[in-house]
């Protein structure tokens, strides 16, 4: 009998516990204290990683690829167990800046890695904070064009780590928000820029905006 694939499988969590900060390697947490308007001081609790680039403006990028089909664009998905929610995810691609590394670099390398599709990027949104009220970390989303009549790009490969376990799928632009919706309710959670650019999406349709 063959060894299962690496999408076959499902994680599963074994735990849940406080970390000890001396464990953590790869986040923090941290009091902050302020003032507000009034000059009254106050505490705030929040999280931030330990892992951005010495002058680097942003810890990760999250990447748009657009794969042209012959029934239209298709947005390139991938389906990603994350161990905080003990759920399958419906994310883009996206990944942690390497040193000395540019947020387009970082989005034409991790969609190689992470997809096997080659790309070049076009567009870099203003910088993303994910969720403030929590946490400092932020990215570029970056949108990157797709040659599909490209050899490299007709079976893609990607090149996974030993602890990464994705499977890539697309889904057709127009009916993004639709899917989004099907997909929710067969249990998977929908990473907060999927469900954005389906809102988007859905609101450009609605005002008539091209």
């Amino acid at each position: 009998m063959s060894a299962p694939s690496r999408q076959e499988s499902a994680s599963k969590l074994i735990s849940r516990e406080p970390l000890d900060p001396a464990e953590a390697k790869w986040i923090r947490l941290v009091k902050c204290t302020y003032t507000d308007p009034l000059g009254v001081q106050r505490i705030w609790e929040s999280a931030e990683r330990q892992s951005r680039p010495k002058n680097a403006l942003i810890d990760a990028v999250g990447i748009v690829a657009l794969l042209q089909k012959d029934t239209g664009p298709e947005l390139l998905l991938q389906k990603q167990y994350r161990a905080p929610l003990d759920k399958v995810t419906i994310e883009v691609p996206a990944g942690l800046l390497d040193e000395g590394e540019t947020a387009e670099e970082c989005a034409v390398r991790e969609l190689r890695e992470e997809t096997g599709y080659v790309g070049v990027a076009e567009k870099t949104s203003t910088i993303l904070y994910n969720d403030p009220g929590f946490c400092n970390t932020n990215e570029n989303l970056v949108h990157v064009r797709v040659d599909m009549s490209l050899p490299e790009n007709q079976n893609p490969e990607p090149q996974l780590e030993d602890n990464e376990f994705i499977e890539c799928f697309t889904v057709p632009v127009n009916n993004l928000f639709e899917e989004i919706k099907k997909l929710d309710k067969q249990g998977y959670a929908i990473d907060g820029r999927v469900g954005l650019l389906a809102e988007g999406i859905e609101l450009a349709k609605r005002l008539g905006l091209r």
